[in-house]
């Protein structure tokens, strides 16, 4: 077929060419048809294998919890996908162009892989497809749209200074879990970031403004519905029998449950126990809560034990620190993250309370309160699960007195709280009084922590708790 010059739809413009011989139909159709006919033809959409990216961690698979869209839907960039759960965090994947789901890989419940395709996305041929996605179907493309195509990468919500940090220390966005709206990383992110890595001590983060009360009339404005919606609720189900065996994999959290417990067998535990009296602690705090609640805060006993602690590894910094595998070298580490075990629905997870070396016990208790809130709707991220130095166990909330801790490498230290109870006990004028008792349970590492080193830290931070206002003379 000899083409001299075709004459488009507007009738005014001409494309000239040279002659071209086309022997097959389907080559005349993709090496031509684009450049000769660009201002008549309607250009098709493609449609681009969306890859569930790398999460960190050494994640390598993911189990579908969710999904915020089906087959048909148009998504913008940054639209909720999917939730997908990990054995250490769940996260929500965003999309990362504008188009139409054209289908879905998994069901729910699917195990997803990092680097396999999540959904096919339909987007315009126009705008091209960022190079790391694979095309399925590829409609013929301008030298303008393979330009486009080779520039255009990932995009990530950030603003060009948190980019320029990230930049400046090494840092790939797609690693850095963002806390901002929509999940835009912020300079918080970042720090954070950088202090998991490096052990580096944050700047204090700026001091909560005291609300004023609020007048009867006016209430705290609820959330809204498609938030509140996610948070599960408790769905007393019906006792079934069946007689049969149900196998079942481990998934989850459970999962990374047997991860670490399988690694805590490695290490020696040395036990140690003692009771503390919290009667001042409770009547401190009974006189702290309508002052928390007027800030929006619900304060527990959890904030002091917390703070007391920190206060605690400021003089034993050894139960703050982590041993390599080679029991070579300790890392003593500066930031005091201390983890929060909280049972929920989805088992056991230990988030922690990031730099409370710098925390007012109201910042440490607003923050607990987060934490919370993500842990019971099963939305805590890998930031929020990561980077803990120290971990404390409220298994009193539950029941029971005394505990025998397990320590989460390659942590050192932990302790178990027991429930408070109301006691007899001896003032030193041999009276009797009403006392308000807990126990603690403490397991240490004794590869490198002596049995002495753990009383004296114990005894302080009972101390610490006994007379909380002692702790005055040491917060920071």
């Amino acid at each position: 077929v000899c083409i001299h010059r075709v004459r488009s739809c507007s009738g005014i413009r001409f494309i000239k060419s040279k002659y071209v011989c086309v022997f097959d139909k389907s080559a005349l159709k993709y090496s031509h048809q684009q450049r000769l006919f660009r201002t008549s033809a309607v250009s098709c959409g493609q449609i681009v294998q969306f890859k569930l990216s790398d999460i960190g961690e050494g994640i390598t698979e993911v189990t579908v919890k969710e999904w915020y869209i089906k087959e048909g839907d148009s998504v913008s960039q940054f639209d909720s996908i999917c939730e997908v759960q990990s054995d250490k965090a769940s996260v929500t994947i965003t999309s990362r162009y504008d188009g139409i789901i054209r289908k879905l890989h998994y069901n729910l419940d699917d195990i997803a892989y990092v680097g396999k395709p999540l959904v096919d996305i339909e987007i315009d041929a126009s705008k091209g497809v960022a190079p790391e996605e694979d095309v399925v179907e590829t409609p013929p493309m301008s030298h303008e749209e393979h330009t486009h195509q080779e520039i255009k990468g990932h995009k990530t919500l950030a603003t060009p200074a948190v980019r320029r940090l990230a930049m400046e220390n090494n840092i790939k966005l797609s690693e850095v879990v963002g806390t901002g709206k929509d999940n835009r990383i912020l300079k918080e992110d970042i720090l954070n970031y950088l202090a998991k890595q490096t052990g580096a001590i944050l700047p204090p983060s700026p001091k909560a403004e005291i609300i004023p009360p609020l007048p009867k009339s006016e209430t705290v404005p609820a959330a809204p519905k498609d938030k509140a919606r996610k948070i599960p609720v408790p769905v007393s189900r019906p006792i079934v029998f069946s007689g049969k065996d149900k196998t079942e994999p481990i998934t989850g959290f459970h999962k990374a449950m047997v991860k670490t417990m399988s690694a805590a067998l490695k290490i020696p535990h040395f036990g140690y126990c003692d009771e503390i009296d919290l009667t001042q602690l409770v009547q401190l705090r009974e006189e702290l809560k309508p002052l928390a609640q007027i800030r929006g805060v619900k304060l527990s006993f959890m904030p002091f034990f917390i703070k007391a602690a920190s206060l605690g590894l400021l003089q034993y910094p050894i139960l703050n620190a982590s041993l390599d595998e080679s029991c070579q070298n300790v890392t003593y580490k500066a930031s005091h993250n201390i983890g929060v075990a909280m049972d929920t629905e989805q088992g056991l997870i230990v988030p922690n309370v990031k730099n409370v070396q710098v925390c007012s016990v109201f910042e440490i208790a607003s923050e607990l309160n987060r934490l919370q809130s993500l842990g019971s709707a099963g939305q805590l991220g890998t930031n929020d699960l990561t980077g803990g130095t120290f971990t404390l166990s409220n298994i009193g909330t539950i029941g029971g007195t005394y505990a025998k801790p397990v320590i989460l490498p390659p942590e050192v230290a932990i302790g178990a709280l027991g429930k408070i109870q109301v006691l007899p006990r001896f003032n030193g004028k041999g009276e009797v009084f009403k006392a308000q008792i807990m126990n603690v349970s403490w397991s240490a590492d004794h590869r490198i922590i002596d049995g002495a080193t753990m009383a004296r830290f114990s005894n302080l931070w009972k101390s610490y708790l006994e007379n909380p206002a002692s702790m005055l003379l040491d917060l920071k």
